[in-house]
């Protein structure tokens, strides 16, 4: 029977202190976490501008219902919670990329929208910048496009990317009408059909992956809108 008092270990063995243990990563047989990265301090726009531009890859290859934070965050120098610092969710996400991309694209339909001179020559002009900017951003207009379809708030942002077109087309069309250059017809229902026609024609042949040859899309969509709003081709 043993007595409360330890007997002595004649034979005293070392052994390594914990501390020691986890300097050499090896405690318990588990390796030693990996220290996080240090983050580069940015201005609000910089931070702001790269979520923005990490969505922008996402949506690239990705639909957007797999789009959460912390996959998106994982993709820049921010935490995931500096994305709340920014965005309110990821829905505002949405509106301001769609916003970033009408900007984008303004100035190429502004040829046609105020240019002056031949209309025909500004139209197709415009349009070949339209052409670019879609075989570069294509999917993830696409992606955008498609979200509208089951998500009321993407569908209120991309609604409003587009309608914001349709209305400078309407104006542009009877600014052509009261200068004779158009026939009498409705302003506002030809604009909404043609942009529409347009944006899901330009969705379909360029808005996949690896479809990048934008000039016959655009030398299809520019016969179109001549003889729509103008007659025959020239």
């Amino acid at each position: 029977m043993y007595s409360a008092r330890a007997l002595p270990n004649r034979h005293p063995t070392k052994t390594k202190p914990v501390a020691r243990a986890r300097e050499t990563g090896r405690a318990s047989g588990r390796t030693r976490p990996r220290v996080a990265r240090e983050r580069k301090r940015r201005r609000p726009e910089e931070a702001a501008r790269e979520i923005l531009d990490a969505a922008e890859k996402f949506l690239r290859t990705r639909p957007f219902r797999d789009l959460q934070v912390w996959n998106l965050m994982d993709q820049t120098g921010l935490t995931r919670s500096a994305f709340y610092h920014y965005f309110v969710d990821r829905h505002e996400l949405v509106v301001r990329l769609t916003e970033r991309l009408a900007s984008e694209l303004a100035p190429m339909n502004e040829v046609w929208f105020e240019g002056g001179g031949d209309p025909l020559v500004n139209l197709r002009h415009g349009y070949e910048g339209v052409g670019e900017f879609w075989a570069q951003h294509g999917p993830v207009l696409r992606a955008l496009a498609d979200a509208a379809t089951h998500d009321r708030k993407v569908e209120k942002a991309y609604r409003a990317f587009v309608d914001r077109f349709a209305r400078r087309t309407a104006a542009r069309i009877r600014r052509d009408i009261a200068a004779g250059l158009i026939r009498e017809l409705d302003a506002d229902e030809t604009a909404k059909a043609l942009i529409l026609m347009s944006e899901r024609y330009l969705s379909e042949h360029l808005g996949r992956r690896g479809n990048r040859d934008w000039r016959p899309v655009v030398a299809t969509l520019v016969t179109i809108w001549q003889r729509a709003l103008y007659g025959e081709t020239r």
